[in-house]
């Protein structure tokens, strides 16, 4: 691999002139959250607006399973949130972007972030959108698997699939498949919509340098992932209410990941 310039302990992506990963300390997660809390709390109005856009629309697809009596999609659908966040957050990313660089923020400019590589940033959301469906059809298989002789009653759905001992297999089934999946998501997607915003390069060298990002900071970025699940689960418990808070909160912090992990040629 050819010599590169850069602080001595970042790691060369690719070949020749190409973005870098940093090594970070175990406390980075932190900082990266305290800094998305002062972007949220320097733009309140544009942040809090995109969270209570989100939480809106999870509301009305978990309504809709109900009325259309597929309830057991509920909990795939909960977990798929995971793994469409990085690009449902894009907004956040450009008006983090724009607090540091001194400019304007609004909510219109959050929402049309995308134009400024739209065809890379839709390229990453149809990868995601893929691993969601197959999540969702995995998931789908594993509950007729497990509940097909003996479905649970829609009102008592949460007991009967998680706190009964019939369930626990399912469980430990589901769970252990849906984590493979959403470590491979998080790997590809830790900071590589943030570059597709903030550069004009393309989708496979923003996966791979978040691969790398990843895998030379696994234990910083386990605590990463561990947070992120943590503030959105707190969000989905709450009845999607806490996403109002929680979504922008892990959205701006997410820029700030990738600020801290990743150097980029000049």
């Amino acid at each position: 691999m050819a010599e590169t310039s850069g602080t001595p302990d970042s790691i060369p992506v690719f070949a020749g002139p190409s973005p870098k990963v940093r090594r970070i300390g175990m406390d980075r997660p932190w900082s990266w959250l305290a800094a998305g809390w002062q972007d949220l709390r320097r733009a309140p109005t544009v942040g809090l607006s995109y969270g209570v856009i989100f939480s809106a629309a999870g509301l009305a697809l978990t309504a809709a399973i109900w009325l259309l009596d597929v309830f057991y999609l509920v909990l795939p659908l909960s977990a798929g949130f995971v793994l469409m966040g990085p690009i449902l957050a894009v907004g956040l990313y450009e008006v983090s972007r724009r607090l540091g660089a001194g400019e304007t923020v609004g909510l219109g400019l959050a929402l049309t972030a995308w134009r400024r590589n739209p065809a890379q940033i839709a390229l990453m959301g149809l990868l995601l959108m893929l691993f969601l469906l197959a999540w969702i059809r995995v998931a789908t298989l594993v509950f007729a698997l497990f509940f097909a002789q003996n479905p649970p009653d829609p009102n008592n759905f949460i007991a009967d699939v998680f706190f009964s001992g019939e369930s626990i297999p399912f469980v430990v089934v589901g769970t252990t498949i849906g984590a493979v999946l959403a470590g491979l998501v998080f790997a590809l997607s830790a900071v590589s919509i943030p570059m597709l915003l903030d550069r004009d390069i393309n989708v496979i060298t923003a996966a791979v340098s978040s691969f790398v990002a990843v895998r030379h900071n696994l234990a910083p970025m386990a605590i990463w992932a561990s947070l992120i699940v943590l503030f959105t689960g707190a969000g989905l418990v709450t009845g999607y209410v806490g996403l109002v808070v929680t979504l922008p909160l892990i959205g701006h912090a997410t820029w700030h990941a990738y600020k801290d992990l990743v150097e980029l040629p000049a």
